[in-house]
């Protein structure tokens, strides 16, 4: 089996769904959708997936972009929670994704004695949570007030100390695209732009669902044993189309901005606690992320927009903490993501106090629904779903082996990156791009290299988004399922939240490059550049927005065409 995802493949993948009945058909290219389709494929079952969009085109690209345990669950009293995400992270960095993530730094600097033993105690136990285990990121350790300002001269000179810890950095979309290859490469079918538009049953019992093909119209059933709904704040939608509704679900917004690296003087992320939540600023590479928001979103849920008031809100948040403060002109990049909370029926006010941990439902018969949890806990959940899809298979099912299992680029990714030197002198290639392509693809990195090598022009730096390598561009239509330009550009890349004109220069050439792949024509590119191009103006122009309506308002109308 192959781990590639492409054109090709899509078109494969589609025809078999067309004529073959699978154990395991899963709605959703999240990433517990495709953590199911992981979980249920190693296992030996035959699974099909199905993504409206593309890998990762919702919450799962819009994240805080952190494996962690979530110290704020700890003042909730949920322990279990804590522990169970505290021990993914570390697995994480120990074995199943190390060319994806990187342990980092924050510190949680104190304004008043108090804190102390209340924060520290804390910290303390969320590092004895995790005993047990692997323990691949380092413990906390407390700091004076100049240890706090050596490792944050940034901060305000008010801080009475403070204490560091450590948690796991990880492109959210990359991984989530990694586990569909390696999913893939274990014989899943994987189609995306193919959205389930009703779940087909026989009497009382799901058996498969049918799903429009968005790229050329056509309709295609798909017979399925179980089914499972893992399609996050649209998961209650799509109980819906098969008549029977068990939750219902709240979508929280939760937005983060990107700021230049030299706009904050530190070596270090910072946390600290709001009214009702924590504000984190991050290390995103050569870049700074904070966030985030916490509030309700009652409109499309493929369609959330930052607005000047959560912009101004966050921006407020760092100025508390920093000497030097920052304006919106120091932000480089801002994106709006949508958590799905279970919820009752009716519920109302804050969505940060509504839960986290996860639910898997039965209803109809054979057809699971899992909804809830957190990004970190993924891997969890969809062993969960997988388990209870298991009980109507009528057979015996191995347990889940995910736990043990490496995804695409892993294994032999420490040799590879001590061999970078040698890498770098036989490709010809700086050593730092060895090193950049190394925490993207792991071991995979040598696929590029030897693009490179049959075509030396895509070793060269991307015009506009000089941190990327023409390469990449054209592998992650070759390989990594990208369809559209949008697909490169905002989650194979993230050149549209590192650069200050959010990609635009750096479309036509990247739209030329995919366009090989992809076999675009001329107008074909230029109505991808065009539609990349009305995106980020919709999405600039909500930003300016004062409300969540009126920032739909305005994104609809730029998208019609209307006030550019």
């Amino acid at each position: 089996m192959k781990s590639t995802l492409n054109r090709d493949q899509r078109a494969d993948a589609l025809r078999r769904m067309a004529h073959d009945t699978f154990d395991v058909v899963v709605i959703g290219g999240g990433v517990t959708g495709v953590g199911t389709a992981l979980d249920a494929v190693s296992r030996g079952l035959s699974v099909a997936l199905l993504e409206a969009d593309d890998l990762a085109s919702g919450t799962s690209s819009r994240s805080g972009k952190v494996f962690h345990g979530g110290l704020r669950y700890l003042e909730q009293l949920n322990f279990k929670l804590v522990k169970e995400a505290l021990t993914e992270r570390d697995l994480m960095v120990d074995r199943l994704c190390p060319h994806l993530v990187s342990p980092e730094k924050f510190l949680f600097p104190f304004t008043r004695r108090w804190e102390r033993p209340y924060v520290g105690a804390g910290v303390l136990l969320y590092d004895l949570l995790r005993l047990t285990g692997t323990r691949s990121v380092k413990g906390h350790r407390h700091l004076t007030r100049a240890g706090v300002l050596r490792e944050a001269p940034a901060l305000k000179p008010n801080v009475t100390g403070g204490v560091q810890y450590y948690d796991v950095r990880v492109d959210d979309a990359r991984h989530t695209m990694t586990v569909a290859r390696t999913a893939a490469a274990l014989g899943a079918q994987i189609a995306t732009r193919a959205r389930v538009v009703d779940v087909l049953r026989e009497g009382d019992r799901v058996t498969g669902v049918r799903a429009r093909d968005e790229e050329s119209g056509e309709e295609v059933t798909v017979r399925g044993r179980t089914v499972v709904n893992a399609t996050g704040v649209w998961a209650a939608e799509v109980q819906d189309l098969a008549g029977q509704r068990s939750i219902d679900v709240t979508a929280a917004k939760g937005i983060h901005l990107v700021v230049p690296g030299d706009r904050i003087d530190s070596k270090t992320g910072l946390i600290v606690k709001t009214h009702d939540s924590v504000f984190i600023i991050r290390r995103w590479f050569d870049y700074w992320l904070m966030g985030t928001t916490d509030t309700e979103w009652d409109h499309e849920r493929d369609d959330p927009a930052a607005t000047k008031a959560d912009v101004d809100y966050l921006l407020t948040q760092a100025n508390r903490l920093l000497r030097t403060p920052l304006a919106h002109s120091d932000v480089v990049g801002v994106y709006a993501g949508l958590r799905p909370l279970v919820s009752g029926k009716g519920s109302a006010g804050t969505t940060a106090a509504l839960s986290r941990d996860h639910a898997v439902v039965e209803g109809p018969r054979g057809m699971f629904t899992v909804v809830g949890g957190k990004y970190t806990t993924y891997r969890i959940m969809a062993r969960d779903a997988v388990n209870a899809a298991a009980t109507r298979l009528g057979r015996e099912v191995p347990p889940s082996r995910t736990e043990r299992l490496p995804i695409h680029g892993a294994v032999g990714y420490e040799a590879m990156y001590h061999q970078r030197r040698a890498l770098a002198a036989e490709s010809g290639l700086d050593e730092r791009w060895i090193v950049h392509l190394l925490g993207r693809y792991g071991t995979a990195t040598t696929d590029l290299l030897d693009l490179i090598a049959d075509q030396p022009s895509l070793g060269q730096p991307v015009p506009g988004a000089p941190g990327y390598l023409a390469a990449e561009l054209h592998y992650a239509a070759s390989h990594e399922g990208a369809l559209h330009l949008e697909d490169v550009l905002v989650r194979r890349t993230r050149i549209f939240m590192e650069t200050p004109d959010h990609g635009l220069e750096a479309a036509p050439f990247a739209a030329t490059v995919v366009g090989e792949v992809l076999g675009w024509d001329e107008l074909r590119r230029k109505e991808e550049v065009e539609r990349y191009r009305v995106e980020r103006e919709a999405d600039r122009r909500a930003t300016e927005a004062l409300t969540d309506a009126e920032a739909v308002r305005v994104r609809h109308a730029v998208r019609a065409g209307e006030g550019e």
